[in-house]
């Protein structure tokens, strides 16, 4: 199949994360932290960066952020859940120093102008709505299945948990579904500068 196909959907390049060992630590870090699900169904996140100094930051709605989404057939697009300044999020979370976590973001950030970087889980046999997000994501999956998609306007994609990084445009309308038996977590970073608005080689 063509790459063009897969326009919206950037591999990036001469980065390789180390699967194994970021299991292994996420293991640890789910004994310690639960997923905020902000009681919503099939959503749970968990913060890696932060604003400086500001736990507030890291709770409540900060953990999702605004989209765009179509409710209804009436067809009119309407704005859900509150902005975030991305720019703002540049301060690792004190129970990820010393980690690996701390040296995936510090290696993304070398690369890109990041915003806030979670740890984010699908549930088993859900979806998240079709939707638009501000800017683009970066996906480092770490646990997946082959029910696990990503749908871009008309293009379906898996994203294996092979230690690569892509970046997904985001901007489009799109939508995540886990048709699988078993969670998927993946690390995803805001994309402040826009790749897809230049020319991809």
């Amino acid at each position: 199949m063509s790459e063009q196909i897969y326009s919206d959907f950037y591999k990036v390049p001469n980065v390789k994360i180390d699967i194994l060992r970021l299991r292994t630590e996420l293991e640890d870090v789910l004994k310690k932290k639960k997923f905020n699900t902000l009681g919503i169904s099939h959503f749970g996140a968990i913060s890696i960066n932060r604003i400086p100094g500001d736990e507030e930051s890291i709770k409540g709605h900060n953990t999702r952020g605004a989209y765009w989404t179509y409710p209804d057939e009436k067809g009119k697009e309407v704005k859900r859940d509150q902005t975030i300044d991305e720019s703002k999020y540049t301060e690792i979370v004190p129970e990820f120093k010393n980690t690996y976590f701390e040296e995936i973001y510090n290696l993304l950030k070398s690369k890109f102008k990041l915003g806030r970087v979670r740890i984010l889980l699908k549930e088993p046999r859900s979806t998240l709505s079709w939707h638009r997000d501000p800017e683009p994501r970066l996906h480092i999956p770490i646990i997946t299945n082959p029910g696990c998609k990503m749908v871009i306007e008309d293009v379906a994609k898996h994203m294996p948990a092979d230690g690569s990084v892509t970046i997904t445009n985001n901007t489009k309308y799109h939508n995540f579904f886990n048709g699988g038996e078993q969670d998927r977590i993946h690390l995803v970073a805001c994309v402040l500068e826009n790749p897809f608005k230049k020319a991809i080689n």
